[in-house]
């Protein structure tokens, strides 16, 4: 077993809580005895992890004058300086993404906003959507959520994300593309990865996702990760949404199964403290001693990623669903898959 190395960390852990770290490692070692575990296949870069929750924080601003412009309340930080090319707003399906570049990661950067729900009953019914075979190139016995496929193929974003790609590429053919989302734009920046790479061959697409749920059985996690290797989904702690839909071991390949590499954010108290750590898990997808260690019944897990704040702000949410139901900007009323896709859901 071997844990993908991390960097950019930024300061000296073992320093500051050795006692800590060697009691946990002491644990992980004991537990990595009774695992199979797969090699890792990623590398886990956690100062590009911090850049990138910060785009998956700002794509649920609803002022789009403040996006293009990049001055919105948390267009600052470590994405001061992102030049936004293209804002897509699809409302008739609620979803927004924009694509951009970040000089200071040498790319493209391409971030899909989650639901703006946070119910854990709108969750739970749209888990119940049937699966899709993908029929992609050399993929076999591949199966999807269709509700999520949909979401990424058949709306608007599809085509305007990879225009826009195309288009900063005509002048900057030397940027890579990295992609995020939270929550279901997690599962959205996953098919648009896959799509860049499986059928227009984009080489080394990077993928940070935060809080996305499971969206292919096994067969599409091999794919996705043979297409797609450069590919981090970060959980934390209790977050609810990692385990939907659920993983049901007795279905074997035909369960739900998530992809590699997760990086799962936990905490540990000592007394009256508490400490995080993040842990690399290992190459299988479904490490039984990652966030499928813990129950995930926590929204305010989903909601908070290395502190940043990831949802529509409240207050703008509450003028939205004011005003006899009228809808302001770029929010909109309706919610669930199941009422944006009712013709994939299950019946």
């Amino acid at each position: 077993m071997r844990l993908c190395s991390v960097v950019g960390m930024g300061y000296d852990w073992k320093k500051q809580y050795g006692f800590i770290i060697l009691f946990l490692s002491l644990a992980m070692c004991a537990a990595s005895a009774e695992i199979d575990r797969k090699t890792a296949i990623c590398e886990y870069n956690r100062t590009k992890a911090l850049n990138l929750v910060e785009y998956a924080s700002a794509v649920y601003t609803i002022d789009d004058l403040s996006l293009l412009s990049w001055t919105c309340s948390r267009c600052k930080g470590l994405t001061k300086g992102f030049k936004i090319h293209t804002l897509i707003v699809d409302v008739q399906h609620c979803l927004q993404a924009f694509v951009g570049v970040a000089e200071n990661l040498d790319a493209i950067v391409i971030a899909f906003r989650g639901t703006q729900d946070t119910s854990i009953q709108n969750w739970a019914e749209d888990i119940y959507f049937r699966e899709l075979d993908l029929h992609y190139p050399g993929v076999i016995d591949a199966m999807v959520h269709s509700g999520f496929y949909a979401a990424y193929h058949n709306t608007t974003l599809r085509e305007r994300v990879f225009d826009a790609i195309q288009a900063i590429r005509q002048a900057r053919s030397d940027l890579g593309v990295i992609i995020t989302g939270h929550s279901m734009g997690g599962a959205m920046a996953t098919f648009c990865a896959l799509d860049l790479s499986a059928n227009y061959g984009f080489k080394n697409v990077e993928v940070i996702t935060f809080g996305q749920p499971r969206v292919g059985n096994y067969a599409f996690a091999l794919y996705y990760n043979a297409y797609v290797p450069l590919t981090i989904r970060v959980t934390h702690a209790h977050d609810i949404v990692p385990h939907l839909p659920p993983y049901y071991p007795l279905l074997g390949e035909k369960t739900y199964h998530h992809f590699a590499t997760e990086v799962w954010i936990f905490r540990v108290a000592v007394g009256r403290l508490q400490y995080e750590f993040e842990r690399v898990c290992d190459g299988s997808g479904e490490d039984t001693s990652c966030s499928r260690s813990v129950t995930g019944n926590s929204i305010a897990d989903h909601l908070n990623y290395y502190g940043v704040y990831l949802k529509t702000e409240d207050d703008v949410m509450a003028l939205q669903n004011s005003s006899n139901g009228q809808t302001l900007g770029l929010g909109c009323k309706t919610r669930s898959l199941w009422e944006r896709f009712p013709a994939m859901a299950q019946e």
